[in-house]
């Protein structure tokens, strides 16, 4: 009779397929590219999708008047997650600010357009799945493998550069809106030494 020895799946508590942040080397390459491409729309999509550390259906279901007001695209922004249903805010750094509203004004978008309007008319904004097909060409610019990058790149880059740079985990959490500071930890790719220290510097 053969054993019904219980193995532990291999991938339990890993998140598989988890794309790669870019580095600040490949943010700056791909802004070259879009900025030489002169495709507005595309580096206004870039720019806000690291600004706003959004997962891709938030990024695409945004409205315009959800990062302005009046004619002023706002410093700071808050959007309520789709997945979870929870509000996060995020920044809107200079450089995006000027691009998106070069794009509103280069679309003549009005305050309930979206900001990403679908231009097959299939439905009213883009598609997670053309959003992941316009970043593709964006990975290959920086010289970077496309199945190690992707859409979700976006979401972790300044996520990741935060973390490196401060060590503030309850921040990040706060900031990618996650319930548990665990999903934070895996989400970050944070092991071993570096999970201990959190670990240590967390008082009950």
């Amino acid at each position: 009779m053969e054993s019904c020895e219980h193995r532990e799946s291999w991938n339990k508590g890993k998140l598989v397929g988890q794309k790669a942040p870019l580095k600040p080397k490949d943010v700056w390459a791909i802004r070259i590219h879009l900025w030489g491409a002169d495709h507005v729309r595309e580096l206004a999509t870039f720019k806000l999708a690291i600004d706003s550390k959004l997962r891709g259906r938030d990024l695409v279901n945004l409205p315009v008047r959800d990062i302005t007001h009046g004619s002023q695209t706002l410093l700071r922004a808050m959007v309520v997650q789709r997945k979870t249903q929870r509000p996060v805010q995020f920044e809107l750094t200079e450089p995006t600010r000027t691009t998106v509203a070069a794009c509103i004004v280069k679309a003549g978008l009005k305050s309930d357009d979206f900001l990403f309007p679908n231009r097959l008319h299939s439905s009213p904004h883009l598609s997670t799945r053309q959003y992941a097909r316009i970043v593709e060409p964006w990975i290959s610019a920086a010289g970077l493998n496309t199945s190690a990058y992707g859409m979700h790149s976006m979401r972790r880059t300044k996520a990741t550069l935060i973390y490196k740079r401060t060590k503030n985990l309850r921040a990040v959490q706060l900031l990618l809106g996650h319930f548990k500071l665990e999903s934070t930890v895996r989400y970050l790719g944070i092991k071993g030494d570096g999970a201990l220290e959190i670990s240590e510097q967390t008082e009950l």
